[in-house]
């Protein structure tokens, strides 16, 4: 019986990871396995009844009762409001102009449309889908080779994931109990780093085999470069970054406050550009809605299963096989990043996330990594950006991958899965590539957030 005891919080793994597979909906299926086991233990004597009361408590305060959590709805209203509008295709065609006599041209402008989309909006789904729409079409009309193309739109696609201000970020900050602006600060660098891996390879790889991408000198189709189209393309989109990101950097607003900013100021563009009526606001809402209900399903289901892996005493029995093993924090780690890495082949951020963070986070915390950090007192952050950009590839990476299915749905038969499988390699070296600068070198994630102080 004490060997079956000191098993418990391990089986609730073992009975976790069939059933995500199961196709039942994620958030019942980790509240369903955390409460089964606390009723386990109830049966058998080691827990008391009444600390059914704190799980719920740990619900509540844990999710219910979390200003910073108010900020997702906030934000992506802002983003799916901001696809709404049409300064994604003004962007577009600014962008264009701008790069036409450039290798890859084209495919570098769907790149530093992936950027500032993703410092604006931060919806995968949504800048996947709109760059689909409007720059695929274009670029294999222009004889664009089909996997550089899905791949180049793939990957800026999912640069919201990391870039403030990110989704993904404001959970991690909840769930590690630390500050969402000094992720917001830390993920700057990196995101930033990876775009510029994708604009260097687009580059030198058309540069040396220009068949890839054909330049095309003349487009009868996009108006004269003029001073004004370029202030009227970047202007709203700026001011928006300024209005959220700015603000929150200055100290002027928390996150939470600089959602709603954000949100009110997608409102105001929406109505100066003449698209904020009524059927649009509905189904912006009607969108916001929707996904907000999903996450935060997915919260309650994950701080039950994670606060009862802790009753049974799952984070002090890891940390004791680990310091009794005599394994270092690197084995540690770097067997988080591979295992994060495979989840990613069938599992959205989301419930890796919510899953990992909560039971290998306090016990990052506690292993020592020879001084290879700047600070100490940074480790979590910096596990939380090297799991950001580690779970940046889960949207790219097959079966699962959930931009490669954005994707393969806007564009119908314009090209094959296999195509969009063959284009994303590169790109998830690249982003792999990142991984492992941030691993060697911390200050790329800390630099920002040590200087900030």
């Amino acid at each position: 019986m004490d060997m079956f005891i000191t098993l418990l919080p391990f089986l609730m793994f073992a009975c976790l990871v069939p059933l995500l597979f199961s196709g039942y909906p994620i958030a019942f299926i980790l509240g369903g396995v955390g409460l089964g086991f606390w009723g386990l233990a109830v049966a058998i004597g080691i827990e008391n009844p009444n600390s059914f009361f704190l799980v719920v408590s740990r619900i509540f305060g844990g999710v219910v009762n979390k200003q910073i959590l108010v900020a997702i709805p906030m934000f992506i209203f802002m983003g799916t409001m901001m696809e709404r509008s049409g300064i994604a295709r003004d962007l577009l065609n600014t962008l264009q102009l701008m790069t036409r006599r450039v290798p890859g041209g084209l495919a570098l402008s769907v790149t530093l449309l992936g950027v500032i989309l993703a410092a604006t909006t931060g919806i995968i789904g949504a800048s996947v889908v709109m760059m689909t729409l409007m720059a695929l079409p274009v670029m294999l009309e222009r004889g664009y080779d089909r996997a550089l193309a899905t791949g180049t739109i793939a990957a800026s696609g999912t640069l919201g994931i990391l870039l403030p201000p990110s989704i993904m970020l404001v959970v991690m900050a909840d769930l590690l109990g630390t500050s969402a602006g000094g992720l917001f600060l830390a993920a700057i660098v990196p995101s930033l780093m990876l775009a510029s891996f994708y604009l260097l390879y687009i580059f030198i790889r058309t540069s040396l085999n220009p068949a890839l991408a054909p330049i095309q000198e003349t487009d009868d189709t996009l108006p004269a470069l003029t001073p004004g189209i370029i202030i009227r393309s970047f202007l709203p989109p700026l001011v928006l970054i300024l209005a959220v990101l700015g603000s929150i950097f200055s100290g002027i607003a928390t996150p939470t406050e600089a959602s709603g900013v954000g949100a009110f100021g997608a409102l105001v563009l929406a109505r100066l550009r003449g698209e904020l009526r009524y059927t649009v606001l509905r189904d912006v809402v009607e969108q916001a809605t929707l996904t907000t209900t999903m996450l935060f399903g997915l919260f309650v289901g994950a701080t039950a299963f994670s606060y009862v892996f802790a009753l049974l005493g799952g984070h002090d029995q890891i940390l004791h096989i680990i310091q009794s093993s005599g394994t270092s924090g690197w084995t540690v780690l770097l067997i988080l990043m591979v295992a994060v890495f495979l989840l990613g082949f069938f599992f959205d951020w989301i419930e890796i996330t919510l899953i990992i963070l909560p039971v290998f986070a306090p016990i990052i915390a506690h292993l020592d990594f020879g001084g290879h950090l700047p600070d100490p007192g940074l480790t979590t952050m910096w596990f939380a950006i090297l799991m950001a950009v580690n779970l940046q590839t889960s949207f790219l990476t097959p079966p699962f991958g959930f931009a490669l299915f954005y994707m393969k749905g806007a564009a119908g038969n314009m090209v094959a899965l296999k195509d969009i499988y063959r284009g994303i390699i590169p790109f998830v070296i690249l982003q792999l590539l990142g991984l492992l600068a941030i691993l060697m070198w911390p200050e790329i994630a800390l630099w920002l957030p040590l200087n900030g102080r």
